[in-house]
């Protein structure tokens, strides 16, 4: 019998695992090549519904809501040690602003300026506005999000291509600002919206009790039109005037029991024909 080294022997054990491993689902190239993203959305499909143009003074705003978060993030480490709290999740995301999420925040508010809200800047072109790396854009970009400052969509767009190959290919996000109502909390008074006067609020609850005590004594007809209106409104207010018509009907032509009118010894009707009614 020839004796084996121990290379073949190594050798002989680790083409044994390697055939024992489970074997791939297909051996053939993958039918896209490019695979999609998970959430992704197809680009020219839903923008119109997405974008929003940003109100005068209103990227602004959020910039300078921005930069003062930033820039009080000691003063919040420090009120959070002495008190000795845990921050929250929102003030997690606050403690991560950095000067670059402040950048490229203000690369997409110029944006939303300049295209009435349509903002969809690939990764390079902020690179190059920036100068920062992929990588610390998708941290800045993953900050801005937690804090609600912008929304992202992911979106993907059709190719056309000869033969087998992807059809489908990953194109730039779509992106949306906002200024959360939860930041601003975390800002000096002057800088916060001015609170609703007290007898402000007290006139609108008043106001909405006369409208509801008004709604109460319309007929269903009319409620449907007040209230709903237009093609559906007008299908209602026949509905109700329908139910209207029959409620008059029962209150006002009401059915006499039966045999109510006969005359008994002791009384009228059935109290008269039975003797324990």
């Amino acid at each position: 019998m020839e004796a084996l080294s121990f290379g073949q022997i190594a050798a002989s054990a680790i083409g044994d695992w390697k055939s024992a491993r489970k074997p791939k689902r297909s051996g053939s190239v993958h039918r896209t090549e490019a695979p999609v993203l998970r959430n992704s959305i197809e680009a020219g499909t839903f923008e119109h519904e997405f974008f929003v143009p940003p109100a005068k003074g209103e990227t602004d705003e959020i910039l300078r809501a921005t930069e003062k978060l930033w820039k009080s993030r000691a003063d919040l480490r420090a009120r959070l040690l002495s008190e000795g709290k845990a921050p929250s999740r929102l003030e997690n995301w606050i403690l991560k602003l950095t000067a670059n999420v402040v950048a490229i925040l203000k690369e997409i508010l110029d944006l939303a300026r300049l295209n009435a809200g349509r903002v969809y800047p690939s990764y390079e072109w902020l690179k190059k506005a920036t100068g920062l790396c992929r990588g610390t854009i998708s941290r800045s970009l993953h900050v801005l999000e937690g804090l609600g400052l912008v929304t992202r969509q992911r979106r993907f767009k059709r190719i056309e291509v000869e033969g087998v190959g992807a059809r489908y290919e990953q194109t730039s996000n779509a992106y949306r600002t906002a200024l959360p109502s939860q930041l601003k909390a975390y800002l000096p008074r002057w800088m916060r919206p001015a609170p609703i006067p007290v007898d402000y609020l007290q006139h609108r609850a008043e106001s909405a009790s006369e409208t509801d005590a008004m709604l109460a004594t319309l007929s269903c007809r009319e409620y449907a039109k007040v209230t709903v209106g237009g093609l559906m409104g007008e299908a209602l207010a026949k509905y109700g005037d329908s139910l209207d018509r029959a409620e008059s009907e029962s209150i006002f032509q009401r059915q006499p029991l039966i045999d109510s009118y006969i005359i008994g010894g002791v009384g009228v009707g059935l109290v008269g024909q039975r003797r324990f009614a």
